[in-house]
């Protein structure tokens, strides 16, 4: 019963305490309530504070921006009002001009039926005139015309001539001097030694008892040395040798290196023939790769492609005239170079086209056309520079409009290689029939008394009939009989035409 009391004033202690809870935080919610208010109310005046400031900013910069605007406008329409006031000036200033321009053109109307009544009575006049100078001289208009044009174009022709023969004799003066000089100094620095070959090569043996073992039984050897060389073996009365005729120079010097080896080895059958000659082969081919190698060097040549080297060493067994094509292709190759330097032109792409200028020649039998095109076409496959090329195409092709100076120059350093004195030979029978053509081309020209080619085929005298060819003439006479030679003919070097005109008067006191 004790317990009970103690109950029931904690139970009335703790209501009290909530009670006293809930109404603490009634008041503080309220008080917080109240703040709340305040500050959204200060918040409410100061938002419009400030937008009453920006009311009044914006209505400031509405006003600046109108004032600019306004501003900006006035301006516009002044400078438009002055754009009126020029356009109507320069209509003005170009009705006038037309006006003045109508008042000249009227002007000019007037001159021209002035003039032209002027022409009229001036066509009127010379008709007039005409008929009266026809009348006189008893000539006609167009027979008077062709007698002055007539007279007129001999007096043309004559000045001409004269004007032309002067003029090529200062060039050939001038030309002439320092042509000789650059040529002669050119051949005097390069001087190489010339050997003749021929189409036959001589194989020694050691005795006569040897020419049989060549031969073997019933001619066999020989036939299996002629079928695998190609080439004809002369076996006669010439003591302790044998004679190998070919026109193919390599396939000789094949024959002459496999016929060697046999006769030191001395065991000669059809099957070591064979054997022989196949090793020949390589050795030659080698032989030609160093040769093509060697000569590139000597004429300072450079980067060539192995297949024009080895092309360039085949030139080893060919010759023109008498003259080793290798040795002529260096010998041109340093003459242009000298030459080059003299007129200040490439050094390199002359030497160079040079070296190569005669390569088509090897490959004449197996290409159809002139070997300077075939050469150039060959090259030109081996990425040869276009110069390059070109003067080696151009070595023959006289076409001044698309010749270059690197072109001349290899056509002169060839002249000089093959013209020089021991350079090159030919047969009798050619030789004379090439003198024979000269003189006849200078004989079948008009006027022509006599002629005579001199210096083994390098010129042609000719002497003229002097009442027939006169000085002019003669000047004329010798471009055409050159003309003629270079159309006609083929060969080495250059020929001089000498035209001679003499009148003699010749009398007796008795």
């Amino acid at each position: 019963m004790e317990v009970l009391p103690v109950v029931v004033a904690a139970l009335l202690a703790l209501a009290i305490g909530y009670g006293a809870g809930i109404f603490s935080r009634q008041r503080f919610a309220s008080r917080q309530a109240r703040e709340a208010e305040e500050r959204i109310q200060r918040m409410q005046v100061e938002a419009e504070a400030r937008q009453k400031d920006i009311l009044l900013a914006a209505k400031d910069e509405a006003l600046r921006i109108r004032a600019e605007a306004e501003a900006e406008s006035r301006e516009r329409r002044a400078e438009a009002q002055r754009q009126e006031r020029r356009l109507q000036q320069k209509e003005e200033h170009l009705d006038a001009k037309l006006e003045q321009l109508e008042q000249k053109e009227r002007q000019l109307q007037n001159r021209e039926r002035q003039i032209e009544d002027r022409l009229a009575e001036a066509e009127s006049l010379k008709a007039q005139q005409i008929k009266e100078i026809e009348r006189i001289s008893g000539l006609t208009r167009e027979e008077a015309r062709e007698i002055i044009l007539q007279h007129v174009e001999a007096e043309a022709r004559e000045e001409a001539a004269r004007r032309a023969r002067l003029i090529e004799l200062q060039a050939r003066e001038e030309a002439e001097t320092k042509a000789r000089k650059i040529l002669s100094l050119s051949m005097q620095r390069y001087a190489a030694e010339q050997v003749s070959e021929s189409t036959i090569s001589v194989v020694p043996i050691p005795n006569e008892e040897m020419k049989g073992r060549i031969i073997g039984r019933e001619g066999r050897n020989i036939r299996a040395l002629e079928a695998a060389t190609g080439v004809d073996l002369i076996i006669d009365d010439t003591p302790d040798a044998v004679t190998l005729s070919g026109f193919d120079p390599i396939r000789r010097e094949i024959a002459r290196v496999a016929l060697t080896k046999l006769v030191l080895d001395g065991r000669i059958h059809p099957a070591r023939i064979e054997e022989i000659v196949a090793k020949a082969k390589q050795e030659v081919e080698q032989t030609i790769r160093q040769e093509g190698e060697q000569a590139a060097y000597e004429a300072g040549v450079p980067g060539l492609h192995p297949e024009i080297i080895k092309v360039m060493g085949r030139m080893k067994y060919r010759t023109s005239y008498g003259q080793n094509q290798l040795q002529h292709s260096i010998e041109v190759a340093n003459i242009a170079a000298m030459l080059a330097a003299e007129v200040g032109a490439d050094i390199n792409i002359c030497r160079r086209a040079g070296f190569l200028h005669d390569i088509g020649k090897v490959l004449t039998h197996e290409v159809e056309g002139p070997h300077h095109i075939i050469g150039a076409d060959f090259i030109k496959r081996f990425g040869e520079h276009p110069r390059v090329v070109k003067a080696v195409q151009g070595h023959h092709d006289h076409d001044p409009e698309t010749q270059s100076v690197e072109d001349l120059i290899v056509q002169a350093a060839d002249a000089i290689s093959g013209a020089r004195p021991g350079s090159r030979r030919e047969s009798v029978e050619s030789y004379v029939k090439r003198l024979e053509a000269l003189e006849n081309i200078a004989n079948s020209f008009e006027g022509v008394e006599k002629s005579f080619a001199i210096q083994a085929g390098r010129e042609v005298r000719i002497i003229v009939k002097p009442e027939r060819i006169d000085d002019l003439a003669a000047m004329r006479l010798a471009r055409d009989i050159v003309k003629k030679i270079e159309e006609t003919l083929q060969y080495p070097g250059q020929i001089k035409v000498t035209v001679v005109r003499e009148t003699r008067a010749v009398d007796y006191a008795r």
